[in-house]
């Protein structure tokens, strides 16, 4: 059964919105194993314009699941997410548990926190081009380049931090702007 989190900007999270968020968002459960019990963290936000944007995480063992989308209408917007994550859970799924599988890894968790930085993409006017704006710590989990890059790929990121499984050395996978991925090692010398 998944647990909501689910918080509003601009908007009061009444008693309606939240159960038509654990209605629609509840959809994706059928995909989880039993005895799973993840937390999805729903953050729904209404701009000035009437756009609506409803941001959905949930941290699952070897993954985070991330989705969102905006339209003008905040329930259109749930549904648009709930198809999202649907549409991630079907393509990944199955790769994913048989890499599990292959490497053997069992009780690794994913961090809670999102990798993103700063999402929005807005940029303060008065800051120096070099202030940190946002500090974010990860655990490092072990993986191949290929789980790295599903993972990236799951996030919606450009690049991924990770710990090689094989060398234990910590290496980055990123996305190329000619759409194909890059891998940096670390010489651990």
């Amino acid at each position: 059964m998944l647990d909501f989190n689910v918080r509003g900007e601009n908007i009061e999270v009444t008693d309606a919105i939240r159960d038509y968020v654990q209605k629609r968002i509840g959809k994706v459960e059928k995909y989880f194993d039993e005895g799973a019990n993840p937390k999805a963290h729903v953050n729904l936000k209404v701009y000035q314009d009437k756009t609506a944007k409803v941001e959905v995480t949930i941290p699952l063992p070897y993954l985070v699941l991330r989705a969102e989308e905006t339209s003008p209408d905040l329930y259109a917007s749930i549904d648009l997410v709930t198809d999202k994550l649907e549409r991630q859970l079907r393509k990944y799924k199955t790769k994913i548990n048989r890499k599990s599988r292959e490497k053997g890894f069992k009780g690794v968790e994913v961090p809670a926190a999102d990798l993103t930085v700063d999402a929005d993409g807005n940029d303060e006017d008065n800051a120096s081009k070099f202030d940190i704006v946002r500090t974010k710590q990860v655990s490092l989990k072990p993986m191949d380049s290929e789980e790295a890059i599903l993972q990236m790929d799951m996030l919606g990121h450009n690049f991924f931090i990770y710990e090689d499984a094989e060398t234990e050395s910590v290496n980055i996978v990123y996305k190329r702007r000619d759409g194909r991925y890059g891998l940096i090692e670390s010489d651990d010398e």
